[in-house]
């Protein structure tokens, strides 16, 4: 496969390279792009250097997949540029992830949707990608009536400016910021813009895009989103009403038999799932799973991923290998 990564060089970029690399995906030949100021400088994958193309430039070389994570403005602009010149694009932005033509895939749940005819494909967003992950087979079972959501978010989210920030701010330095307060020592509710009704964008993207990965609108979804201090991964707090009775077991026994779901819930042993242990792990880990004792058919589970590997890099290559695995996308090179 001819393999593009549009944005090569963002934190999500970089997550790609390594992802590709460690999971052997067939890249033949590899086309890094990034904006104009890094067009021509080089970057190693798998032992080899490439140079750094422009976008432009990569549509004229025609790869077979092009891994978007360059923006949404970038997204909107290129991704139709490279569909039309037959490539098939996987873009983690949020462009097109509520386009009624375009999937919004996680492969663990709904890749079997994916049709050879699918030239641009929507990754969802990281919070929601690791929330469904867990709680689709338990709306087969139980089926969900309303999710209450409280994220606690990385801020590799936001961005390498955000990283810098904390670390400024541990320092005592002063430095450009990416947020409108401090990040160390504190929690800020504001990921993203605020929209409609008071509700950030990034609140609302876990009710839209939840609603159409489980293709069930009828779910009742809230959601506050908070960004605090960490690097490793996003941590979110979920409750969960149900349409039917379950026992607490075969909740655990579920959730454990999902490939990539890992559960870590032995209160005893002071084991739950957190970010410092998700970083550079590909699976969404799953604790304290228990029962909620003021409303009947109802639950709470704490659920944590590393954002920039499931979240993001991960889910996106996964959908490739689906692809190429299912014949849904053919190599142009001749062998």
């Amino acid at each position: 496969m001819r393999v593009a990564v549009v944005g090569a060089t963002g934190m999500v970029g970089n997550v790609m390279l390594q992802v590709l690399a460690e999971r052997n995906f067939p890249v033949t030949e590899l086309i890094p792009v990034a904006s104009e100021r890094s067009v021509g400088k080089e970057l190693e994958f798998k032992g080899k250097n490439y140079t750094i193309v422009s976008l432009q430039e990569a549509v004229l070389q025609k790869p077979d997949i092009a891994l978007f994570s360059a923006g949404g403005n970038t997204s909107l602009e290129w991704a139709p540029r490279f569909a039309e010149a037959g490539t098939t694009v996987i873009d983690n932005s949020s462009a097109w992830r509520m386009d009624p033509t375009k999937k919004l895939i996680v492969p663990e749940i709904n890749a079997s949707e994916l049709t050879e005819d699918d030239k641009i494909i929507a990754n969802p967003n990281c919070s929601t990608i690791q929330m469904v992950m867990a709680i689709a087979p338990l709306h087969k079972k139980y089926e969900i009536k309303r999710l209450v959501i409280s994220t606690y978010q990385s801020i590799t989210g936001t961005g390498v400016k955000a990283v810098q920030q904390l670390e400024n701010e541990s320092k005592g330095i002063d430095g450009e910021t990416a947020y409108p307060h401090q990040i160390h020592k504190n929690a800020l509710p504001h990921c993203d813009v605020f929209e409609e009704a008071g509700y950030t964008k990034e609140e609302l993207k876990l009710v839209r895009e939840t609603h159409k990965i489980l293709s069930d609108p009828a779910i009742g979804i809230t959601a506050t989103a908070v960004r605090i201090p960490v690097v490793g991964g996003h941590s979110e707090a979920v409750n969960i009403e149900f349409e039917n009775h379950f026992e607490v077991e075969d909740i655990r026994k579920i959730l454990s038999e999902i490939n990539g779901v890992t559960v870590q819930d032995d209160i005893e042993n002071n084991v739950y799932p957190m970010p410092f242990f998700a970083e550079g792990k590909d699976d969404v880990f799953v604790g304290r799973i228990r029962r909620d004792l003021s409303q009947p058919n109802s639950l709470n589970m704490w659920i944590v991923s590393d954002n920039l590997r499931k979240g993001a890099a991960t889910n996106t290559i996964q959908i490739a290998e689906y692809l190429v695995a299912n014949n849904l996308i053919k190599s142009s090179i001749s062998v």
